[in-house]
């Protein structure tokens, strides 16, 4: 097989491990907010490889920026460092709380950091029964054992075997439930600071007021997994800053490399003194490539313009999706915030958002769900008009077909 022969989709069932279900259509290349199958047949893209690809496919600074730097060193390992890796760590700790990063490859692994690091702190500190890690119901902070246990869905979490113990599970946007079982054996409260795979559920200011205070309370750090929500993807470059609320530890990944692999967790000088050398590691962390690519993209996302443009965008939505919805009332809810939206299915439609979802792919439209009643958009953050408008008019058809075949 050369690289010009198109594959199929029966192929994946043949060499993949069936951890996924991927569609039928195969992405081969993409420009901006649209892509091309196998087939040639092009897509509006409403889901940026789950709230990943944060200026499209294919962006120039962000193809530029990474055939510079392979020309020049692709590895080292952490016995060395490198000028990618420094340059990157500084901008993210110049904008936001954080002095110091560490880097991973997802954000499952900026997770592992950010636990392990709140419990060695914790050791270090206060010894080893301040152990207990609070985290909410529907959360999703990863896929290594230590994090999908921390997330709040047992349906992830299930059928391995023992899982990691001292974790405690409470409702999101419950400040009384987190007050009754917090204590001084609680190390730390992990939460995301705007649900994205539990249904873009948005925390009430209060909420997260109180959370903080919690955690200063009981001398627990409190980590914000902004691993969705991070680099503009909410119309501030991270969601805590339009919260009022600073964490103790941030961890970020998707956007942060606009598609190349890259994760990393950021926190103070005090705390992360506790990860002393042979703590913690990664082989690929930093990263020469993705660090170069992902300097490209936050030079760019940063930018004022850029993320007064995401607020603008989620204005193009919620309007877009209000319009479909007075032709066909399927929607209860327009939720979330900047471009990580959702749109809530009234009690008629419940269960149905992957019907929406596969009838859409019919039309054209790539999106998401979350869950099995929310339909979910993380487009490109600089995504044209043209492209929202082309989208709506691809996503009404989908919803009409399936609307009057009731």
């Amino acid at each position: 097989m050369t690289t010009e022969q198109r594959v199929e989709r029966n192929l994946f069932d043949e060499v993949m491990v069936p951890c996924y279900s991927p569609m039928a259509e195969i992405p081969v290349r993409g420009s901006g907010a649209r892509v091309w199958d196998q087939h040639d047949r092009e897509y509006v893209d409403f889901a940026g490889g789950i709230a990943v690809s944060c200026l499209g496919h294919c962006h120039p600074i962000m193809v530029n920026a990474l055939k510079e730097q392979a020309d020049k060193l692709w590895h080292l390992s952490n016995v060395l460092t490198n000028e990618p890796a420094l340059r990157l760590a500084k901008k993210l700790t110049e904008l936001c709380f954080a002095d110091k990063v560490f880097f991973a490859n997802s954000g499952a692994e900026a997770n592992e950091a950010a636990l392990k690091l709140a419990r060695r702190y914790a050791v270090d500190k206060f010894g080893t029964e301040k152990d207990q890690i609070i985290a909410f119901h529907q959360g999703f902070h990863g896929r290594t054992f230590f994090t999908v246990t921390v997330g709040g869905q047992e349906a992830y979490s299930d059928g391995f075997g023992p899982k990691p113990q001292a974790v405690t599970h409470i409702p999101y946007n419950d400040l009384s439930a987190l007050a009754e079982i917090m204590s001084e054996k609680t190390c730390a409260v992990m939460m995301e600071p705007l649900q994205g795979e539990g249904g873009l559920v948005s925390p009430s200011v209060e909420f997260v007021q109180g959370v903080r205070e919690l955690c200063d309370k009981h001398q627990a750090l409190l980590i914000f997994d902004e691993v969705q929500t991070g680099n503009g993807r909410t119309g501030d470059f991270y969601a805590y800053q339009g919260l009022g609320v600073t964490p103790d530890i941030l961890t970020t990944a998707k956007s942060l490399g606009g598609g190349f692999p890259i994760g990393a967790m950021l926190t103070t000088t005090e705390l992360a003194a506790h990860l002393k050398v042979g703590t913690h590691g990664s082989t690929y962390g930093g990263n020469p490539l993705a660090c170069a690519v992902a300097e490209a993209v936050i030079d760019e996302v940063s930018k004022p313009e850029v993320l007064a443009g995401v607020k603008q965008r989620e204005q193009w939505f919620r309007e877009g999706l209000t319009a479909i919805n007075a032709k066909y009332p399927i929607f209860a809810e327009i939720r979330g915030k900047g471009l990580l939206l959702g749109a809530s299915l009234t009690d008629e439609w419940q269960g149905r958002a992957r019907d929406i979802l596969v009838q859409a792919g019919k039309e054209g439209l790539m999106m998401l769900v979350a869950g099995t009643n929310v339909v979910r958009f993380t487009p490109s953050l600089v995504i044209e008009k043209a492209d929202i408008d082309e989208g709506m008019a691809r996503l009404e058809r989908a919803i009409a077909t399936l609307y009057n075949a009731e």
